[in-house]
């Protein structure tokens, strides 16, 4: 079963999604705190805690290994249902590998971002131990945005981590609903997905013919409120 966590920072629109039994989860990102009006990040991150119990991902922010590794071990502290979130590399492009490794020693789950493909799910795999709980999280629409096809890096990442039954494989940057079905064909644990989309995710069911007189009946008010004629 493909569990779907909320791609979101906004207290408000948390305290709403953590509602939702369809929602298992919680992901968020230094760009979406911003976007949410973050200030101090310690103090906004304690006070989504406060909202929810439901697992989710916290990310460090820092570009060196010291102080991701700094920043972990204090992320890690604000709640037992946070998984603090590193990325694969930093801004030069080198592998995280260290931190990685010395937050898993300390027993601390980790969501490993900004992962393309299935040789760095490899790497990663190499510096983690097989009890602690680790997400790897892929990219697909970013992937999709520069004309790659994500499917067959999903299908051998997943087949990487059959082994590792701590290792779940997480959906990133989903651009349409039709992704939740792809994820769960392809077996993926988790997809993280933004408000509107969980939203349309919960419409599913729709026949064709009812899409086709939905469609037309839009058109046709949009019609009637321009007033066009011809």
């Amino acid at each position: 079963m493909t569990k779907i966590f909320c791609d979101i920072a906004d207290k408000n629109q948390i305290k709403k999604f953590a509602k939702k039994s369809i929602v298992k989860g919680f992901t968020t990102n230094p760009s979406l705190m911003r976007k949410a009006g973050a200030k101090d990040y310690k103090s906004y991150s304690l006070d989504i805690l406060k909202i929810t119990k439901k697992p989710i991902s916290l990310e460090v922010f820092a570009d060196d290994e010291a102080d991701m590794i700094k920043q972990g071990k204090i992320i890690n502290k604000l709640g037992n249902n946070v998984f603090v979130k590193v990325p694969i590399c930093n801004s030069k492009g080198k592998f995280m590998g260290n931190v990685i490794s010395k937050l898993n020693k300390e027993k601390i789950k980790l969501n490993i971002t900004a992962v393309y493909t299935h040789r760095q799910t490899k790497t990663i795999l190499s510096r983690i131990d097989k009890k602690t709980k680790v997400i790897i999280s892929i990219f697909a629409g970013r992937m999709s945005d520069v004309g790659k096809d994500p499917i067959p890096e999903f299908k051998k990442s997943i087949k990487l981590v059959k082994k590792n039954k701590n290792v779940q494989i997480l959906w990133a940057s989903t651009r349409e609903p039709y992704n939740y079905i792809q994820a769960k064909q392809l077996k993926c644990d988790i997809i993280t997905v933004p408000p509107n989309i969980i939203d349309k995710i919960e419409k599913f069911g729709k026949s064709f013919n009812k899409l086709t007189t939905d469609t037309v009946r839009g058109f046709l008010a949009d019609t009637k409120k321009s007033k066009f004629k011809i």
